[in-house]
């Protein structure tokens, strides 16, 4: 049985270079939602020379518009949304210093490539399981952007955020592995 992984940010190029497609981790500490509204927002802000809402260097982003919280509830339902939004946009975030992304689906291979040039990596969080998902989140903030609701950048503290790493720094993509397995056993 695998020990139970916890990670902290910010992520250091040794945690991300520790980690192997298929490896099921916890987050614990600061990340960040965006989406692609907020992705837009940040490249166009990236190609006026304007400073980020938060320094990438170390930190995640997670694709996720969460619900409105409940009364004692930091944050309501946050369930991933799918990652190829973001695809047009993440290659330049990436190389702009964004290492880390949480999100559902498979990447395209300009992302994947950008992985691997500046070793960063992409997590999966359980689809379908956004109230487990918000259960993790402690703290909840906006912190750009309010006028896009649910699309806002927010400050989140997480606890043991239950996330698998779909594709590593190498290149190795679980989506893929996944599949070639299955296809084996056919």
């Amino acid at each position: 049985m695998q020990e139970k992984i916890i990670i902290t940010p910010p992520f250091t190029t040794d945690i991300i270079r520790s980690l192997h497609a298929g490896n099921m981790v916890y987050i614990t500490g600061t990340i960040y939602t965006a989406r692609d509204a907020a992705h837009l927002r940040l490249v166009e802000m990236l190609d006026r020379g304007e400073s980020m809402p938060f320094d990438f260097e170390g930190q995640a982003v997670y694709y996720a518009g969460p619900c409105p919280a409940k009364p004692g509830q930091a944050i309501g339902s946050v369930g991933p949304t799918t990652a190829g939004r973001m695809d047009p946009y993440s290659p330049r975030l990436i190389a702009e210093g964004l290492r880390v992304m949480i999100g559902k689906g498979l990447r395209s291979p300009e992302v994947v490539e950008s992985l691997k040039k500046y070793t960063g990596v992409f997590f999966a969080a359980i689809g379908g399981a956004a109230a487990l998902m918000g259960q993790s989140v402690k703290k909840a903030e906006v912190i750009a952007f309010p006028e896009l609701g649910t699309e806002a950048i927010r400050k989140l503290y997480v606890e043991e955020l239950p996330v698998i790493v779909a594709v590593d720094c190498y290149g190795q993509d679980a989506y893929a592995q996944g599949r070639s397995l299955y296809e084996e056993k056919s």
